[in-house]
């Protein structure tokens, strides 16, 4: 884990957050910033930059936290951002899971 990372001092619970799923390898909290009324962030606990560092227990282990945390949803949109000019503002791997209403595409 990355010491300055806000991702890892969240899984390492250095940061009080609203855990919404959590096992060995995965955590998932509300975003802080939520773009929609359901807006929950899965990552995983070992600090990760890109989907490449992924290997396959953790690949299984972060969409199963993503059908965990979306089961009572009616519909939801999953996103990753890679990089800044994808609009990455954390450099540690993560999903966003948005849910609540109407998502528009293009998204932007």
């Amino acid at each position: 884990m990355s010491s300055s990372c806000i991702f890892c001092k969240i899984a390492r619970k250095e940061i009080d957050t609203a855990v919404i799923y959590e096992d060995e390898l995965t955590i998932a909290f509300a975003d802080i910033a939520p773009q929609a009324p359901t807006h929950i962030l899965v990552i995983p606990k070992k600090h990760l930059e890109h989907i490449k560092d992924i290997k396959k227990d953790l690949s299984n282990a972060l969409f199963s936290a993503i059908n965990v945390v979306s089961q009572n949803m009616d519909g939801y949109r999953l996103v990753m951002n890679f990089g800044k000019d994808a609009g990455q503002a954390v450099p540690h791997l993560h999903f966003h899971v948005m849910s609540g209403r109407k998502m528009n595409w293009p998204p932007g």
